[in-house]
Protein backbone atom coordinates (compact mmCIF):
# COMPACT_ATOMS: atom_id res chain seq x y z
CA UNK A 1 0.00 0.00 0.00
CA UNK A 2 1.01 3.69 -0.57
CA UNK A 3 -0.15 7.30 -0.70
CA UNK A 4 -1.86 7.69 -3.85
CA UNK A 5 -0.36 10.46 -6.24
CA UNK A 6 -1.21 14.14 -6.30
CA UNK A 7 -1.35 14.36 -2.26
CA UNK A 8 1.36 15.96 -0.14
CA UNK A 9 2.17 16.25 3.66
CA UNK A 10 3.83 20.14 4.75
CA UNK A 11 5.09 20.64 7.46
CA UNK A 12 3.56 23.95 9.39
CA UNK A 13 4.94 25.20 12.75
CA UNK A 14 4.38 22.06 14.86
CA UNK A 15 1.65 20.72 13.16
CA UNK A 16 1.38 18.14 9.45
CA UNK A 17 -1.02 18.61 7.07
CA UNK A 18 -2.18 16.55 3.91
CA UNK A 19 -3.10 18.62 1.21
CA UNK A 20 -4.76 17.69 -3.00
CA UNK A 21 -2.38 18.99 -5.19
CA UNK A 22 -2.96 19.47 -9.04
CA UNK A 23 -6.17 17.57 -10.43
CA UNK A 24 -6.38 16.29 -6.83
CA UNK A 25 -8.19 19.51 -5.71
CA UNK A 26 -11.25 19.25 -7.77
CA UNK A 27 -12.69 16.38 -5.84
CA UNK A 28 -10.80 16.49 -2.58
CA UNK A 29 -10.59 20.32 -1.38
CA UNK A 30 -9.79 19.64 2.38
CA UNK A 31 -6.81 19.35 4.49
CA UNK A 32 -5.72 16.61 6.96
CA UNK A 33 -4.06 17.55 9.97
CA UNK A 34 -1.31 14.66 11.35
CA UNK A 35 0.82 14.28 13.82
CA UNK A 36 4.45 13.75 14.26
CA UNK A 37 3.84 9.84 14.15
CA UNK A 38 1.30 10.19 11.13
CA UNK A 39 3.93 12.31 9.40
CA UNK A 40 6.90 9.20 9.90
CA UNK A 41 3.92 6.65 8.46
CA UNK A 42 3.22 8.88 5.72
CA UNK A 43 6.35 9.45 4.55
CA UNK A 44 7.11 5.73 5.12
CA UNK A 45 3.91 5.20 2.74
CA UNK A 46 5.85 7.35 -0.07
CA UNK A 47 6.78 3.93 -1.64
CA UNK A 48 4.72 0.51 -1.10
CA UNK A 49 5.03 -0.78 2.11
CA UNK A 50 2.74 -3.48 4.29
CA UNK A 51 1.45 -3.28 7.71
CA UNK A 52 3.78 -5.02 9.10
CA UNK A 53 6.85 -3.22 7.94
CA UNK A 54 4.89 -0.10 9.18
CA UNK A 55 4.61 -1.84 12.56
CA UNK A 56 8.15 -2.75 12.05
CA UNK A 57 9.21 0.80 11.09
CA UNK A 58 7.23 2.82 14.14
CA UNK A 59 8.74 0.41 16.96
CA UNK A 60 12.35 1.34 15.70
CA UNK A 61 11.68 4.83 15.13
CA UNK A 62 9.56 5.64 18.74
CA UNK A 63 9.46 3.27 22.03
CA UNK A 64 6.74 1.79 21.39
CA UNK A 65 5.79 -1.70 22.53
CA UNK A 66 4.41 -3.84 18.75
CA UNK A 67 0.56 -4.24 20.10
CA UNK A 68 0.44 0.02 20.41
CA UNK A 69 2.20 0.08 17.05
CA UNK A 70 -0.22 -2.25 15.58
CA UNK A 71 -3.49 -0.52 17.12
CA UNK A 72 -1.87 3.13 15.95
CA UNK A 73 -0.77 1.71 12.33
CA UNK A 74 -4.39 0.12 11.81
CA UNK A 75 -6.16 4.00 13.36
CA UNK A 76 -3.96 5.80 10.61
CA UNK A 77 -4.23 3.23 7.81
CA UNK A 78 -8.43 3.18 8.04
CA UNK A 79 -7.90 6.99 8.74
CA UNK A 80 -6.08 7.25 4.85
CA UNK A 81 -8.15 4.89 3.46
CA UNK A 82 -11.92 6.27 4.86
CA UNK A 83 -10.14 10.10 3.10
CA UNK A 84 -9.29 8.17 -0.12
CA UNK A 85 -5.63 8.94 0.07
CA UNK A 86 -4.47 5.38 -0.02
CA UNK A 87 -3.85 2.86 -2.95
CA UNK A 88 -3.43 -0.68 -1.66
Amino acid sequence: MRIREGFVLRQIGDSYVALATGSELVDFDAMISINETGAFLWNNLLEDTTFDELIQKLCGEYDVDKQTASRDVKEFIQSLESAGLLIK
